[in-house]
């Protein structure tokens, strides 16, 4: 009799939905093809915790104008290159116009 899967979390089992449903779209055919797929999540996760960390750091979400109580504000973005295990990656970071931002989750110069 096969395994059933364990008990999952909701984020988890949206998580799997999700990765099926881009993998239908996009077949992994070998390691390359996983390597690219890995590569392209985590870049997608890294520049969603960096843009988080801007709207931490300013006080206020993107479009949230609004609620602003600071100067400072969004000013684009800066493209690193990350080097990883999965091959290097080119992420988009979240500058600010006073050039205050210190990013936690990849630091500058890494």
């Amino acid at each position: 009799m096969a395994k059933r899967r364990r008990n999952e979390s909701p984020e988890r089992q949206a998580l799997r939905e999700m990765v099926n449903g881009y993998l239908k779209e996009n077949p992994v055919k070998n390691g390359t093809d996983v390597n690219a797929l890995m590569r392209e999540m985590m870049s997608v996760i890294l520049e969603g915790s960096l843009d988080g960390e801007m709207d931490e750091e300013l006080g206020y979400s993107k479009y949230d104008f609004r609620n602003k109580e600071t100067d400072n504000s969004r000013n684009g973005y800066n493209t690193k290159t990350l080097h990883t295990s999965y091959g290097d990656m080119e992420l988009d970071v979240p500058r600010d116009r006073n050039g205050e931002f210190e990013p936690r989750i990849v630091k500058k110069y890494q």
